[in-house]
């Protein structure tokens, strides 16, 4: 029997209860993504504040492809300046895909999903996982070499293969697609990561820690970790 970790869902509960202050953090969020809003809000943070601002892509397209990802990026810069009047700690593209793939520079100091997991990872010491994805089969490939690059080895890797629907995922779907993985790349990953934000990946999250006593992490979650590691003197 594995000595259960604290857990992630444990570990940004703590973060978020030591704020001595509100940390405000800005989400600029695809235009059709409802998973980010439901997940942080179930999260129950009490002194952390997203403040969410739309993004629409040109191509006015909700699948994943390079325009979806180039219009996010293009958009972003007007939507920042949408939150320019509030005090925010941290600015994080709510896309982990866009984070990974081909576009223009994003504004300075805007962090995407993509590396709100790397920090994830990177502040639990773990450069082994196993990624699980709603992506399709190249765009999960891209991931993985993007994690290589980054130092974080992939032992192995699941995805469903959509370029669109995410939130229609179901949790029996993603419970299913955790048991694609091999058994022996589960036991050497140091975590389990669910990338992408527009799954609603939250419920399948304490009982999988409980069941592989190891800690997962979502692109929401590291998200949420990034807000709540904003304030002074946490952030790296």
């Amino acid at each position: 029997m594995h000595q259960l970790p604290d857990g992630t869902l444990a570990t940004l509960a703590a973060l978020d209860a030591a704020a001595d202050r509100t940390v405000r953090a800005g989400l600029l969020l695809p235009w059709a993504n409802v998973a980010v809003e439901t997940e942080l809000t179930r999260l129950g943070l009490r002194h952390t504040v997203f403040h969410h601002a739309r993004l629409v892509p040109a191509s006015r397209t909700t699948a994943i492809d390079a325009s979806f990802w180039l219009g996010l990026r293009e958009a972003s810069a007007q939507a920042l300046d949408s939150l320019s009047h509030i005090p925010l700690d941290a600015v994080m593209l709510a896309c982990t895909s866009a984070g990974f793939t081909d576009g223009p520079p994003l504004p300075g100091g805007v962090f995407t999903a993509f590396d709100a997991l790397l920090r994830a990872l990177a502040e639990a010491a773990v450069v082994r996982v196993v990624l699980v994805t709603p992506y399709p089969a190249l765009v999960t490939e891209a991931e993985s070499t993007a994690f290589a690059e980054a130092g974080v080895e992939v032992l192995a890797h699941a995805s469903l293969g959509l370029a669109d629907g995410y939130p229609a995922i179901t949790p029996d779907q993603i419970l299913s697609l955790v048991g694609q993985l091999p058994q022996e790349a589960i036991g050497a990953a140091e975590a389990v990561v669910f990338s992408c934000t527009g799954w609603h990946t939250l419920p399948v999250i304490a009982e999988l820690e409980h069941r592989f006593g190891k800690p997962v992490f979502s692109s929401n979650l590291a998200m949420a970790l990034l807000a709540t590691r904003a304030r002074a003197g946490v952030s790296s």
